[in-house]
């Protein structure tokens, strides 16, 4: 009997000690996963600057079916972050319907036309336009260019002729007149020409055009009447400039006007009243300095015959 008792002694400390010790804890339940707090300005710019498409972003705000209330700051903040108009219209009502157009298609290849037939010679590029030539001195303003000589030509039948020129004997007309302050000698001089009458032959109204030497202004020639002798002419000029001069020097000298229709080329109209006789164009050119045409004994003139 006294195992027994041992026994019994024995399950009754063990009963004990498990009820000594405290219950365990309830287990916790699970958390619940946390709400999205909803769509704001700065998630619509996160999901544009990371490029995500128009279409995806557009289900998402209507997905969340909310309008914004944006002010105009906001509206330009989002415009400068790269949030397109069709994304602020669902903004502002996620339930309209906006319209957007297809993107222009790209253009199409250029067609291949393909090998010529044969004997036929393919199209050539047209050719860049050449420069415009630098203007020639003999070329006249209206395109002809007749003239490749210094000289004096006249207009006959529509074509321009050459004045041929007749050699001049010169002799001084007088005394010494007068020296000028740079030294130019101006005196009186009479020019003689062999033969009565000049071989270019004229009819009034004339046109000339003088073809001169480079630097030549027209003023420094002149028109002068030949006066008609047995067997030859003669004429009186002066040298060194006719400005101010009053001496008989000026009796053969006609009146003309030059105008300049090109580089070095210088038209003259003669009238129709100008009058029958010889006439002739004088460059004096190296007559003017100092020594005058003392030293000369010979020139030239373009000579022509005025006829009624």
């Amino acid at each position: 009997m006294r195992p027994w008792i041992l026994t019994t002694t024995a399950l009754g400390l063990l009963a004990l000690s498990f009820a000594q010790q405290p219950a365990a804890p309830a287990k916790k339940k699970a958390a619940a996963p946390a709400r999205s707090q909803g769509l704001t300005v700065d998630s619509i710019v996160a999901m544009v600057q990371a490029n995500l498409s128009e279409d995806l972003i557009v289900t998402r705000i209507r997905k969340e079916n909310k309008a914004f209330d944006l002010s105009p700051e906001e509206m330009i903040r989002l415009k400068k972050s790269g949030v397109s108009d069709f994304i602020l219209q669902v903004m502002l009502d996620p339930s309209v319907e906006v319209e957007r157009l297809p993107p222009a298609p790209p253009p199409p290849p250029p067609s291949d036309p393909g090998p010529p037939p044969a004997g036929e010679v393919p199209p050539q590029p047209a050719a860049a336009p050449s420069p415009p030539a630098p203007a020639d001195p003999g070329t006249l303003t209206a395109g002809v260019k007749p003239f490749t000589e210094v000289g004096v030509y006249y207009k006959k039948a529509g074509e321009w002729m050459e004045v041929l020129p007749e050699v001049v004997n010169w002799r001084t007309g007088g005394v010494l007149k007068t020296i000028a302050s740079a030294g130019i000698v101006k005196q009186d001089i009479n020019g003689h020409i062999p033969g009565p009458h000049s071989r270019n032959s004229v009819a009034l109204p004339a046109e000339f055009v003088i073809y001169a030497a480079e630097g030549v202004a027209i003023t420094e020639y002149q028109l002068l009447r030949l006066r008609g002798k047995r067997d030859y002419r003669e004429f009186r000029t002066i040298t060194g400039g006719v400005l101010h001069q009053k001496s008989g020097a000026m009796r053969d000298m006609v009146p003309f006007e030059g105008k300049k229709v090109g580089n070095r080329l210088f038209t003259v109209i003669l009238p129709a009243n100008l009058g029958a006789g010889d006439y002739g164009f004088l460059w004096l050119g190296a007559a003017g300095s100092s020594g005058g045409l003392t030293s000369l004994s010979m020139g030239k003139m373009y000579t022509f015959r005025v006829v009624e």
